[in-house]
């Protein structure tokens, strides 16, 4: 049985292994409602006021988490440990998450560009989203997309190394 959304109480707690990271426990029993599998992006809604996508990741014993930035931590005015309302819903939308439109603009424009962003892995799309989006500037956010387009054009198909879009190798 799979549902599109479903609602619960959890905990965030600290990632040991990541420094300064922080998570939101999804329980084996939530995860088996969601359809049993990590392989699918969420839109997260906590204590009924700040909403963003992400995914499923393995926590051990059948359980899962998702993570939470400290941005959205103090936005919420919650700190490790505290019990939180999690509302998730499938998410719908092609990425997992939305574009920037300079990003958009980029690739309407650029065909050999869209078909080669098209190709890359779910998550190597949303990690070029993701680093677009991750600037305030507008002018910023349309010189990464210029140069991460350009660059995944130079490299060879299945060699789309996000450090060789970056010009880094």
């Amino acid at each position: 049985m799979t549902l599109n959304e479903i609602e619960f109480t959890t905990h965030i707690y600290k990632l040991p292994h990541l420094y300064g990271m922080h998570y939101m426990e999804i329980p084996k029993e939530i995860v088996e409602k969601l359809g049993g599998t990590l392989k699918m992006r969420l839109v997260c809604t906590v204590n009924q006021t700040v909403s963003f996508q992400g995914g499923l990741m393995a926590l051990g014993n059948g359980d899962a988490y998702i993570s939470i930035n400290v941005k959205r931590m103090k936005q919420l005015k919650i700190e490790d440990g505290d019990e939180i309302l999690l509302h998730l819903k499938k998410d719908e939308s092609k990425y997992g998450m939305d574009v920037p439109p300079e990003l958009n603009t980029l690739l309407e424009q650029d065909p050999e560009g869209f078909e080669r962003f098209e190709a890359l892995t779910p998550g190597k799309q949303r990690y070029i989203i993701h680093y677009v989006a991750s600037v305030k500037s507008s002018q910023k956010r349309i010189d990464r997309a210029i140069l991460l387009i350009t660059n995944l054009k130079k490299l060879p198909r299945g060699k789309e190394e996000f450090r060789a879009m970056l010009g880094l190798e």
